[in-house]
């Protein structure tokens, strides 16, 4: 049974018109999640099979490597990343057209697609999936180069991210926030390694693929920062509030019913503001490194030779 909640301010933060700067950043949202499904759709169109690749597979390996028009063709593309990228890639757009803040149960909209249990179920597999993209990448680099830290990374941080995504799960079960901290707390650390391996392969290489690992080192630098700085605090500063006012938390058995039928649908700003930012952040430049790593693994072997 679906249930809507009534709105926890006046009715101007009901209304979704464009004045309300929450419909939009929802709209931007939105227009970048199409974007990022455009931009899969063309990958998948150029890479699925190297050998009926379209015409920016070509001139790509042929300017990395100078093919002759009687070379060998290029590798294939490994069809698992281009379905993990989609997994990501569709369920962050889920997300954007339909946003929810999971422990505290809001939402834009009044569906039941809306059901705090089936947005954390979509994101649970997208994010399995996209760490499993990186795993695959380290995975790849570590064999080419023979450097068993970035092997070791490679088998790390998937069993990681899962331990997180059991942790998201109690947090949202039971309204409790350390959960989300711990949680995010993980996703830093898998990173960090992540960032040791890309250190570790960078006297491997030169020119242009060290370059890409330099300019995504300094991208997952700001990724830590961001977790340390505004994430991590914020969930801890959420649930010391929740410990001074004495709220109760719930038993697994009871968040699971609680997620499944209630979700309280605002549009005030005040509700939002705290979870824009990482939203913002995670529904566009996660989705790109997402998007990056199908192209990287597909090119790897011209970027490296």
């Amino acid at each position: 049974m679906s249930l809507q909640w009534p709105a926890r301010s006046g009715s101007r933060s009901r209304s979704l018109a464009w004045s309300n700067p929450v419909v939009k950043w929802w709209g931007l949202l939105t227009s970048v999640s199409a974007i990022n499904i455009a931009v899969w759709f063309v990958l998948y169109s150029e890479l699925h099979d190297h050998r009926t690749g379209g015409a920016i597979w070509s001139l790509v390996t042929n300017a990395l490597v100078a093919q002759q028009p009687d070379s060998p063709g290029s590798p294939p593309l490994n069809q698992l990343m281009l379905m993990l990228c989609a997994a990501y890639v569709f369920g962050c757009a889920f997300r954007s057209l339909l946003p929810r803040a999971d422990v505290q149960r809001i939402c834009l909209f009044d569906t039941w697609l809306s059901s705090v249990v089936i947005g954390r179920s979509v994101a649970t597999v997208a994010e399995v999936c996209f760490v499993a993209q990186w795993a695959i990448v380290l995975h790849q680099l570590g064999a080419m180069t023979g450097a068993e830290t970035v092997l070791t990374a490679a088998w790390v941080i998937v069993p990681l991210i899962v331990v997180a995504e059991c942790l998201s799960w109690y947090a949202v079960l039971t309204k409790n926030f350390l959960g989300n901290a711990i949680e995010n707390s993980l996703w830093a650390v898998a990173f960090f390694i992540i960032g040791i391996g890309l250190c570790r392969l960078l006297p491997e290489f030169d020119g242009l693929a060290r370059a890409i690992f330099a300019v995504t080192i300094v991208g997952i630098v700001g990724y830590l920062a961001f977790l340390m700085t505004v994430d991590v605090p914020m969930y801890l500063n959420r649930w010391r509030a929740h410990l001074a006012n004495g709220s109760r938390l719930l038993g697994p058995l009871e968040g699971l019913r609680d997620v499944s039928t209630r979700w309280v649908v605002t549009h005030d700003i005040a509700e939002w503001k705290d979870e824009i930012p990482w939203m913002s952040l995670y529904f566009s430049a996660a989705v790109w490194s997402s998007l990056a790593l199908c192209v990287f693994y597909a090119f790897a072997d011209h970027l490296l030779r």
